[in-house]
């Protein structure tokens, strides 16, 4: 009954008035799932440009081994990229998780869909709390939008003798683009757990037993696996250029 649930779920239209066959013959929502991540990776592909754009074609530029050297609540200083990379790490666990949820859902196993899905919840949240902890120290450091430390802060963030004019550019470019950049990622990985909890309460119904398909959480699984492979480049570009 299942299969033959999916089958219908999943099945081509091909009358005269149904648009022709899906190219690939993937199901429609699967296809506008990938549209709008292709639409989704052009906007961060211009933001990322635009910080690489800046980023080379200036004199100088604050060092991430200096500005991100902290483990917000631990160590104040001596730790670079300790923090983000737990933050990285739990983000890629996350997306573990969601991959076992659509196995999952593959054999139609209702329970450990939900539990999978649970998994992935947590580990947006905790992302999430790790980026508040982060731009909080940021924040206290003095970066945000409009706004940079003060001169004698902004020296420990360079290396070598920079003129000061030179420093004050650059930092505020930095702090414009890491605040725009990661709250935009941020936003979407809130956007990611809100659907994940939507799903997850829907897997609790029955709603997709019924149908006799998880297709959904495979549709959520191609967002979340792409919240993830976004942060790789921005993890590349803001902490590790």
């Amino acid at each position: 009954m299942s299969t033959t649930a999916t089958q219908q779920l999943d099945e081509v239209k091909t009358t005269p008035w149904s648009g022709g066959r899906s190219p690939f013959e993937v199901e429609y929502g699967k296809m506008m799932m990938w549209f709008f991540l292709l639409s989704d990776a052009f906007t961060f592909s211009s933001l990322l440009i635009s910080y690489g754009a800046l980023r080379f074609s200036a004199p100088t530029w604050p060092a991430p081994s200096l500005v991100f050297q902290s483990f917000p609540g631990l160590i104040e200083h001596g730790a670079p990229l300790v923090f983000v990379g737990m933050m990285t790490f739990i983000l890629i666990m996350s997306s573990v998780t969601m991959v076992l949820a659509v196995e999952a859902g593959h054999r139609n196993s209702k329970k450990e869909v939900v539990w999978w899905m649970i998994g992935t919840i947590i580990g947006g949240l905790m992302f999430l709390s790790c980026q508040a902890l982060e731009w909080n120290h940021l924040h206290g450091e003095g970066f945000w939008w409009g706004h940079i430390p003060n001169p004698e802060t902004l020296k420990e963030f360079f290396k070598g003798g920079i003129p000061l004019s030179q420093e004050q550019m650059t930092s505020q470019q930095f702090a414009n683009l890491f605040f725009t950049i990661t709250g935009f990622h941020g936003f979407h990985v809130f956007s990611g757990v809100i659907i994940n909890i939507i799903i997850t309460i829907n897997v609790l119904l029955g709603t997709y037993q019924k149908r006799g398909s998880y297709l959904m959480v495979e549709k959520v699984g191609l967002y979340w696996h792409f919240v993830d492979l976004v942060w790789v480049f921005v993890f590349t570009f803001f902490y590790l250029v």
